[in-house]
């Protein structure tokens, strides 16, 4: 069965023998607000494939280049700023070429396709 990206469906336990770390770990990532699971209605907690990937970029940052946890937390706040403005210029972009697009005419269908290099000069008498 393939699941949504964002589906939660993987408990505390399968998360941790995923990505080789303690339970309390993940525990202590959600009290620092760094990773925020989805819950059942029994209160428990249900992981998504996005969740996972976001808990391997923390144990990257973290294992790998030394950052700490407040430092992890300013990194992912200023990394879904970044990617807040990336969508936001690729949504310009194609606003401006279907603007750009709406007013321009093929050339095939142009009146004019080119342009000459003589200028007409009317003298008056």
């Amino acid at each position: 069965m393939i699941h949504n990206y964002d589906e939660p469906v993987y408990l505390i336990s399968i998360v941790s023998k995923i990505l080789d770390i303690h339970p309390q770990t993940l525990r202590q990532y959600e009290r620092e607000n760094l990773i925020c699971p989805s819950r059942s209605n029994g209160r428990i907690r249900l992981y998504s494939q996005r969740d996972i990937d976001k808990i391997k970029l923390i144990l990257r940052l973290t294992r790998e280049l030394g950052v700490n946890l407040a430092g992890v937390d300013i990194i992912l706040r200023l990394k879904g700023n970044v990617d807040a403005m990336e969508k936001e210029i690729a949504e310009l972009r194609h606003e401006a070429n279907r603007a750009t697009n709406a007013y321009s005419v093929s050339p095939d269908k142009a009146l004019v396709t080119t342009r000459s290099v003589y200028e007409m000069i009317i003298f008056q008498d």
